[in-house]
């Protein structure tokens, strides 16, 4: 039978290298956006000119009313999805003193709201199916803190203790429940960090690409990660 993959964030970036990497014989590949429903259609057409099946999913992870629409619409069509990859995130920076209430509240509501406003409405249905995968993206700086980043710090924070915690309660439910955080990686939102930087911080000597994250989410989304759950997978170069 068809498993059904939802990617959130997907229409670019590592949310998009994820996707691509997903698709396969037996997945149809549901890619999530907020605003560029171009970016997301392009995404699909790569992966439906390989032969595979996608499709576009319009939400804003942090609306949690719109997701549980959308959401429970799907899942009483479709069953539910069988893997899950919840993506979205944005970034906000300032020091701390100077942030503003907005750029708290966003940055939370999305990566540590998206979790919750994405996930409520879809577990039910896949422990119906008594297997699952759900892979949450969080960040290194979740580990390790960073200057301007006090927000989305504490957000992918959150969602570390989130992943451990429904790991636990869905393991018995065959569900795997992981983190992957990525640490440099060439993106849109890396494209301000200095080469030089880069090269002082990372073992390595050099920033990720977004197909070698993608590689790490593919393997907890497969039949071989069925005996690992509740973990955070690092890519970032040896940054420990």
């Amino acid at each position: 039978m068809t498993k059904h993959v939802l990617v959130t964030g997907a229409s670019r970036g590592i949310g998009a290298a994820i996707a691509c990497r997903l698709a396969a014989a037996d997945r149809h590949i549901w890619i999530n956006y907020r605003s560029s429903e171009s970016d997301a259609e392009s995404v699909a057409v790569e992966i439906r000119a390989r032969g595979f099946e996608a499709s576009i999913l319009h939400f804003d992870v942090s609306d949690r009313a719109g997701c549980k629409s959308v959401l429970e619409a799907f899942a009483e069509e479709y069953g539910g999805f069988d893997v899950i990859v919840n993506n979205a995130g944005i970034t906000a920076d300032a020091p701390f003193p100077g942030m503003e209430d907005e750029q708290w509240d966003s940055v939370m509501q999305t990566s540590l709201g998206g979790f919750y406003n994405v996930l409520r409405p879809l577990v039910m249905p896949m422990i119906r199916k008594r297997w699952g995968r759900i892979v949450n993206m969080t960040s290194i700086a979740a580990l390790h803190g960073n200057r301007g980043q006090t927000n989305y710090a504490a957000a992918k924070a959150g969602v570390i203790g989130a992943t451990k915690s429904l790991a636990r309660e869905l393991a018995s439910r065959g569900i795997c429940v992981n983190a992957v955080a990525p640490g440099f990686i060439d993106t849109e939102m890396s494209e301000h960090i200095s080469r030089d930087i880069i090269r002082q911080s990372v073992p390595m000597g050099r920033a990720g690409s977004v197909q070698e994250v993608a590689e790490v989410v593919s393997f907890l989304c497969s039949d071989g990660a069925s005996y690992v759950t509740g973990e955070v997978i690092n890519v970032s170069g040896g940054i420990i």
